[in-house]
């Protein structure tokens, strides 16, 4: 009899540890379902899918939002038998994944918690390993109860959760991460952030990590090779040191805008005032929407005496100039991965007011 309340004790014990990491790792990657889908694209291109890229954003919210929904039903202990299949056959699923991230086909990061905490794959993969137990006993302590019996209260809890979640993540995909877990934060002084602190020789290397948009494939660069700055044929992923040092790198160290006559970085980012910059993705599919707000942003702006710039992945010829409404305002180059990265969205605007962010809108959230 007491082997068996302490089975049914270790049972709600791990019931409770699967339900907490379902909750944090679904909450913290379905509200910022476009790093999800930056994710679920890399791992599509390294298993030779990328067929499938066009689905990535859909997939994303529904996998993440499946993720957190699974957690509250564990909490709650809704349809605890069938969940308790769903949650065994995740784990065996995930620790197979980042075994083999780890080992044969390696990633930086398997992005199991977003961009709110960062593992390597051998640590996501022996978190996974720790989980996969409890998974199991959680499972063995509910396997003879029905599968389908669900009752009144069960259907209500399940439907809520389901339409919560998946809303959570299109409510983040049409407007911004409600928590914003990277470095370009509003608050942010993205000049300062972008200078490395003094590091006495010989303590660490800074190594560039940068993925081939061809064969998505990582390389490793130091700072003092060039073919890194190709932005056609590399993509930036991460900036690390090569000992266990104190960070060297600087909390913003990809950003860099330029156009034909140079890099125009610092001549932004140090302006005093109010500086906007439009993100724009790209013109032609800039729907008619965004570019009536975006115009009047432009125009009020001009009004106000504040400066407005865009920023585009798409090639420029020369010094460009675009129209937004009355206003044209002037476009730089920027990284695709570098606005995604400062702005979770298609299309929308970044506001600086000497030098610090003070607010980012998707484009259809800015307002005249």
């Amino acid at each position: 009899m007491s082997r068996n309340r302490s089975f049914k004790l270790l049972a709600n014990v791990c019931r409770l540890i699967l339900a907490a990491t379902f909750i944090l790792s679904g909450f913290t990657k379905v509200i910022d379902p476009w790093g999800t889908a930056i994710k679920v694209n890399e791992y599509l291109s390294i298993y030779g899918v990328e067929f499938l890229c066009p689905a990535s954003m859909a997939f994303s919210i529904w996998l993440c939002g499946a993720e957190l929904m699974m957690g509250c039903m564990l909490l709650f202990k809704v349809r605890i038998r069938l969940i308790s299949i769903f949650a065994l056959v995740s784990m065996l699923f995930f620790t197979l994944l980042t075994l083999l991230s780890a080992t044969i086909i390696p990633v930086e990061d398997c992005g199991c918690f977003g961009e709110a905490l960062k593992l390597t794959p051998w640590q996501t993969f022996f978190k996974n390993l720790a989980l996969l137990p409890m998974a199991v006993v959680v499972w063995w302590r509910y396997r003879r109860d029905r599968i389908f019996a669900f009752n009144a209260l069960e259907i209500v809890l399940t439907c809520t959760f389901f339409f919560l979640s998946m809303y959570l993540g299109y409510y983040c995909y049409r407007h911004l991460p409600l928590i914003d877990f990277l470095p370009y934060k509003v608050g942010v002084n993205m000049w300062e952030a972008m200078q490395a602190p003094v590091v006495e020789p010989g303590e660490s290397q800074t190594v560039l990590v940068y993925r081939n948009r061809k064969t998505g494939k990582l390389r490793e660069f130091s700072l003092e090779e060039t073919a890194w700055q190709d932005a056609e044929t590399w993509e930036w992923v991460d900036t690390r040191t090569t000992t266990e040092a104190p960070a060297v790198r600087p909390l913003i160290s990809e950003f860099a805008v330029r156009d034909a006559e140079g890099d125009a970085t610092e001549q932004l980012l140090t302006a005093p005032g109010r500086l906007y910059m439009l993100c724009v993705t790209s013109f032609e599919r800039l729907s008619r929407g965004c570019t009536r707000r975006m115009a009047r942003l432009a125009e009020r702006a001009a009004a106000e005496g504040a400066r407005v710039v865009c920023l585009t992945p798409q090639p420029l010829d020369g010094v460009t100039y675009r129209a937004f409404g009355e206003e044209r305002v002037r476009c730089y180059n920027i990284d695709a991965s570098t606005m995604k990265t400062m702005l979770r969205a298609r299309n929308g605007v970044v506001e600086l007011v000497d030098g610090t962010i003070t607010a980012k809108r998707n484009c259809r959230d800015i307002r005249p």
